[in-house]
């Protein structure tokens, strides 16, 4: 058996249960260890990522475990195995296709090898439900400690955090959240938003419009008062028509989002020169729809996105961006999840610095 190209299923759940089969068929026993990631994703033609979620969703019923820079393996029955003895963390994010979320999870992964931790990895498929009944279901387990990375961009679950503070149980947020008292680490986005647009504003553009998330997102709103002040302290006027904002329809699909408000910038009578656009993968769906009309970027508009994920730097007009620090972001947060595991440290709310990255779709030279 293998992945069947015309079934409607997902490539990761045909993948999933293949494994299961050669559970159950006695091919694979318990303990006995899986092929790599690298090797099956050639047996399966199918993407890493897809490998990664299967694996994860396995691991996360219980059906194999993880263990840290050494291989994946079939596991006992779920009520078997007593986490509490192991030093494992659970890393709970909403969509594991999103890239800048894929970064972390590599970093996170590298830094728990060091220190011999078990990872196991949980996305919820974009349901809200699903990533609370996840978190507590993983209390329940008996895990040393959780990673937050939740992309649904509005204000976490009050009740889940306070009950988790209340417990005392070691957690980490990697995702944006305004509360200070959290314990989080992430990227200032604010900031970024204003070197964004600082950006545009010293390469001589005084036109310039900004594409948010949809309505309620924090991180969106975050990089827009970072756009806002720089325009105010360079004294550059903002014209509302110019202020954008995608929406979303069903499952999250951000490049189309940016594609579908690409359309509508096109029919703009007097657009502006430059465009300052919240994600990349917005960005990027953005660029495709004003070429499609003939617009062209860098020469008719300016572009600078946000997160610079490896899409963006080989796209056919390579995006100029704001260079999120994913790789310190997994490495501070696994150091302060171990210290609050071992009772060591306080809470801290970490903002890091952004850089800008400069490349094509920006500033014609």
């Amino acid at each position: 058996m293998g992945i069947d190209q015309h079934n409607p299923k997902p490539f990761y759940k045909q993948v999933g249960e293949e494994i299961v089969n050669q559970i159950n068929s006695g091919k694979l026993k318990v303990g006995d260890k899986l092929e790599t990631q690298s090797e099956l994703v050639k047996r399966y033609d199918v993407s890493l990522i897809t490998i990664k979620r299967a694996l994860s969703d396995l691991i996360s019923e219980g059906v194999l475990y993880a263990r840290a820079g050494k291989g994946t393996y079939v596991a006992q029955r779920p009520q078997k195995i007593d986490y509490s003895k192991h030093l494992t963390i659970a890393y709970v994010l909403k969509d594991l296709d999103n890239p800048f979320y894929q970064s972390i999870v590599s970093s996170v992964e590298r830094n728990l090898s060091k220190n011999d931790s078990n990872l196991m990895l949980y996305s919820s498929d974009n349901r809200h439900d699903n990533e609370e009944r996840k978190i507590r279901y993983f209390i329940d387990m008996g895990v040393s400690g959780l990673i937050l990375g939740s992309l649904f961009h509005s204000h976490y679950t009050d009740s889940l955090i306070k009950q988790l503070e209340a417990e005392r149980f070691p957690f980490v947020m990697v995702s944006y959240t305004e509360d200070p008292s959290i314990n989080f680490v992430g990227t200032d986005q604010e900031l970024g938003g204003f070197m964004a647009t600082e950006h545009l504003i010293k390469n001589g553009y005084a036109d310039i419009g900004y594409v948010n998330g949809e309505e309620g997102n924090l991180v969106g709103e975050a990089r827009k008062r970072g756009f806002l002040k720089a325009m105010t302290d360079y004294d550059v006027p903002v014209d509302q028509k110019n202020l954008l904002q995608i929406t979303v329809d069903g499952k999250r699909d951000d490049m189309k989002s940016g594609y579908l408000v690409g359309k509508q910038f096109c029919e703009l009578k007097d657009r502006p020169k430059a465009m300052f656009i919240y994600n990349d993968l917005s960005a990027l769906g953005f660029i495709q729809a004003l070429g499609e009309s003939g617009i062209n970027v860098p020469k008719d508009v300016a572009i600078v996105g946000f997160d610079d994920i490896a899409n963006g730097r080989t796209a056919s007009v390579p995006l100029t961006t704001i260079h999120q620090p994913t790789e310190l972001i997994g490495q501070i947060a696994v150091e302060s999840l171990l210290k609050k595991i071992s009772g060591e440290a306080p809470s801290m709310h970490k903002l890091l610095e952004p850089k800008l990255i400069v490349r094509k779709s920006c500033c014609n030279n």
